[in-house]
């Protein structure tokens, strides 16, 4: 399970780095609202651990920013404020989860858990947008009540666009997906995949399904 800690605290990043490890997460640990954003954009976490008071601007923005852009990660919030108030806001802003500092890390380490467990168990198996419906168990997938066949990388390759429907995906996030790991981005693998994907989807010409990115990735319209 992989940890995005935002925390711009060094000592305390570093005691949720090593105590997270520990625990057989492979954490990566961030101190700004900046930095926050280039790994998310990256790749993709199973759970995100977020403090509100970072140096180059608040927590609840960059929470209302990803939620509003499509990002669904689990986020607990990790703060100081600790008033009923600030509570509210963060779980209304999108937060799953909020732990007053000061913590214990067995309770972190226990809420991140049942955050894992929850996201795990709400995931949806049927999956539809356009006409396209994906089915995760069977899988199969239909257009308009007609089925279309999909070798597995291209089913693997539509799963990752219909779980982040508006969101543009970098070339490293979906080749770590599909490939299991960073590949040359330059090679012209994916755009081949893609192409694929566009000759059994794209059936209306002035109505695409995916908007390339170039240089950077794909989008699902």
């Amino acid at each position: 399970m992989k940890i995005l800690i935002v925390e711009d605290q060094q000592r305390l990043g570093l005691f949720l780095k090593q105590g997270m490890s520990e625990h057989t997460y492979t954490v990566s640990w961030v101190g700004t609202c900046s930095s926050a954003r280039d790994a998310l954009c990256e790749t993709s976490y199973d759970a995100i651990v977020l403090d509100l008071g970072l140096p180059d601007g608040d927590g609840l923005d960059l929470l209302r920013e990803w939620r509003k852009a499509g990002f669904n990660e689990p986020v607990l919030i990790l703060s100081a404020r600790d008033t009923v108030e600030d509570r509210i806001k963060g779980l209304d802003l999108g937060a799953d989860d909020y732990l007053p500092k000061p913590f214990s890390l067995e309770e972190l380490l226990a809420r991140v858990r049942s955050l894992l467990r929850r996201h795990s168990t709400t995931k949806e198996t049927v999956l539809e947008h356009r006409g396209i419906k994906l089915d995760l168990l069977g899988h199969t997938v239909h257009v308009n009540g007609k089925s279309i066949d999909l070798t597995s990388r291209e089913f693997a390759l539509l799963e990752i666009f219909m779980h982040n429907i508006g969101r543009i995906l970098p070339r490293t996030l979906i080749a770590e997906k599909i490939w299991d790991a960073h590949y040359d981005v330059d090679t012209n693998l994916l755009d081949v995949y893609m192409s694929k994907l566009r000759g059994k989807f794209d059936t209306i010409p002035d109505q695409p399904l995916f908007k390339t990115f170039r240089g950077v990735g794909y989008q699902l319209l």
